[in-house]
């Protein structure tokens, strides 16, 4: 279900900047919502459509329940906001969710806490949340999926090829035992900031690159996360807790760099690597590389240039080689132990398709062009299909959040 609440999870991110103390103080010192006089007052109005404040107290509760963290009343309502807009565009596509679904999508989410749908929607009853609160929370989240899917699916899955996954294989972590120290800053998107947070907050990340005390006192003087009173710091976190998008980036992060801004719904985070503990940190297991080896003249002489710059024109992968160089190359496929070594440190470097003309043999008269055509790995225990799936809703995940963006931008949207 896409959704768009902060959990703890989205609160994993980049990192940030600061500049002058006018500028952040607007940015993050919005005042926070407060109680109208009647819960059934609005709390916001979207276009023709209206958040009332039993509403946000309804689905605060309901986050207080689930363990969200930050600001609830603020967040509530600012997800309350984009899910009328969502359910507004699911309107105008005829896909809003229909009954069955709502039942399925209560039954799936009450089975994530191992009770069937009565009981959990008894449970969360005696902690004062309303069943149609609950089953709104569901709706939205499916009418927003049917959207999504509807505009986008059909074009990510034709887009999505078999070398993405491969390389989605060959570049995916083992997590087991490695774990993450962040610093976090986060600002709450409010009427008066929403048109340039992102580009403000993108401009301070400069200032605090590699300046782990200016970014502390920043967290403490301007973030609304809890975490401000210990500077910013998340603590030690398990980092395959960390959206595979965003790990990939963390784990390239020097100690000290900044990375952001990243949007947690509600607000949007900036952060600064602090620590990685790697434990059982590894990169997949290679079981074999499929490489190509190609003699060439020496391409220190000008014969041998020319052949390295033809070859590089000729040839953009590996199967390349069968139709413009027949018999003039050999591939192989090994396992790592079984490749010489100067090859093998040769490879090290390349991605697959690129070449490298370092080698030489026969006394330097002739140089040995090296082709990465791919690294083979173990397959997660789910299989490929499963890395499949997680593309897929990584990449349907950035077209969603494309399309609210453009209709928070074309909707009146006014709070009370």
């Amino acid at each position: 279900m896409i959704h768009q609440t902060m959990t703890p999870i989205r609160r994993f991110a980049q990192a940030a900047a600061l500049a002058a103390t006018a500028l952040t103080l607007t940015l993050v010192s919005a005042p926070a919502p407060v109680a109208a006089q009647s819960p059934f007052s609005a709390a916001a109005r979207v276009n023709d459509s209206i958040v009332t404040w039993y509403e946000v107290d309804q689905r605060a509760l309901f986050m207080e329940i689930v363990r969200t963290p930050g600001d609830l009343r603020e967040q509530a309502l600012e997800a309350l906001v984009d899910e009328r807009l969502q359910v507004q565009e699911a309107r105008r596509m005829g896909v809003v969710a229909t009954p069955e679904e709502i039942e399925a999508g209560v039954a799936e989410f009450a089975a994530r806490a191992d009770l069937g749908p009565e009981q959990f929607l008894r449970n969360i009853g005696e902690e004062g949340v309303e069943p149609e609160t609950f089953r709104d929370f569901v709706a939205n989240g499916i009418s927003w999926r049917n959207v999504v899917q509807g505009r986008f699916g059909a074009r990510v899955r034709a887009g999505l090829s078999e070398a993405d996954v491969d390389e989605a294989l060959n570049f995916s972590p083992r997590l087991d035992g490695a774990q993450i120290l962040l610093a976090e800053i986060v600002v709450p998107v409010t009427p008066e900031n929403q048109e340039t947070l992102r580009a403000d907050l993108a401009r301070l990340m400069g200032d605090l690159n590699f300046d782990p005390d200016t970014f502390s006192e920043a967290a403490r003087r301007f973030s609304a996360a809890p975490t401000r009173d210990e500077g910013g710091l998340t603590g030690w976190r398990p980092l395959n807790a960390v959206p595979a998008p965003l790990r990939e980036d963390m784990v390239l992060l020097r100690t000290g760099e900044t990375y952001g801004p990243v949007s947690l719904g509600p607000a949007v985070a900036i952060f600064q690597m602090r620590g990685l503990s790697e434990g059982g940190f590894q990169g997949p297991t290679v079981t074999s590389v499929d490489y190509a080896t190609i003699p060439l003249p020496a391409v220190s002489t000008e014969e041998g240039a020319a052949a390295a710059a033809a070859l590089r024109a000729d040839i953009d992968v590996c199967d390349d080689l069968y139709g413009r160089r027949p018999g003039a190359f050999e591939r192989h496929d090994q396992a790592l132990g079984a490749i010489p070594r100067d090859i093998a440190m040769a490879l090290s470097t390349l991605d697959a398709g690129e070449m490298s003309f370092e080698l030489s043999r026969n006394s330097g008269a002739t140089t040995l062009a090296v082709m990465l055509c791919a690294r083979n790995v173990e397959e997660p225990e789910a299989g490929r299909e499963a890395v499949r799936q997680q593309l897929f809703s990584q990449r349907l995940q950035g077209y969603a959040e494309g399309l609210l963006e453009e209709l928070r931008a074309d909707a009146i949207i006014s709070y009370e």
